[in-house]
């Protein structure tokens, strides 16, 4: 009873372990991706934010929205292409690895950025912003030519599967086509006739077409023998002792 009672509590221990561990999973997925929905949301408003920046505010402070605005851009787009590329062409992941040493100068450049939307010093902000846009500059031009390589190379292997893919079809529509245009001559039928024919008329117009249009003659023996009557004259009848003598018809 002892061992059956602690087999119960294990297996209640465990089915709770498992229930626990089931529910931190469930509830880290759920964290996870309330965070990237945060995390998206927030990059959508900041992109709309600084778009409406770019284009309302006049001087430095705009120009750095700008700045800031094709920095995260070509970042964003850069990371997209060479993460979805990296999945179905390993050589990429070199790539991924320069692009993530450009990224910490990226994101250093955008904090830098940041804090200098509200500077209240312009003079001091124009002089800087040369720095800034080349700066700016530099880091686009690395991220826009790895993209544009990693794209590159994607074409490249889509164009060869390609023309590889359309040479094995033209052989293969050549080998369809190939087909031969003389049929071979028919088989001439058998003259032999059979040797049973399958209907009397057959045989009937067999024997004629042989010259036996009448009848063999009779064999020796047969013609030897006496004809036979065709019917055998009834044996007398026996008579009997109490049967009465037939009367002569009378001539009178």
């Amino acid at each position: 009873m002892e061992a059956v009672i602690t087999i119960v509590a294990l297996l209640f221990v465990l089915f709770v372990a498992l229930g626990v561990y089931a529910t931190v999973k469930v509830v880290g997925a759920a964290k996870r991706g309330v965070d990237r929905t945060i995390t998206q949301a927030r990059r959508t408003v900041e992109d709309h934010t600084l778009r409406a920046k770019s284009f309302a505010q006049l001087g430095p402070a705009g120009e750095i929205a700008q700045l800031r605005l094709a920095l995260r851009t070509s970042m964003r787009a850069t990371q997209d292409a060479l993460h979805a590329g990296v999945a179905e062409d390993e050589s990429l992941k070199e790539s991924l690895g320069l692009f993530r040493r450009l990224s910490a100068h990226g994101q250093e450049l955008d904090a830098e950025l940041k804090r200098l939307e509200s500077e209240p010093d312009r003079a001091a902000l124009a002089q800087r912003l040369p720095s800034l846009r080349e700066r700016t500059e530099r880091i686009t031009t690395s991220a826009d030519s790895l993209r544009w390589a990693a794209r590159d190379r994607a074409r490249r292997f889509a164009e060869d599967d390609l023309d590889s893919l359309s040479t094995q079809i033209d052989v293969e529509a050549g080998a369809l086509r190939h087909w031969t245009t003389s049929d071979p001559s028919p088989q001439p039928a058998s003259r032999t006739s059979p040797t049973t024919p399958p209907w009397p008329e057959a045989a009937a117009a067999d024997g004629a077409a042989q010259g036996q249009a009448w009848p063999e003659a009779p064999d020796a023996r047969t013609a030897q023998e006496p004809t036979r009557p065709a019917i055998t004259p009834a044996a007398p009848r026996p008579s009997y002792p109490w049967q009465k003598k037939p009367r002569p018809e009378s001539t009178t």
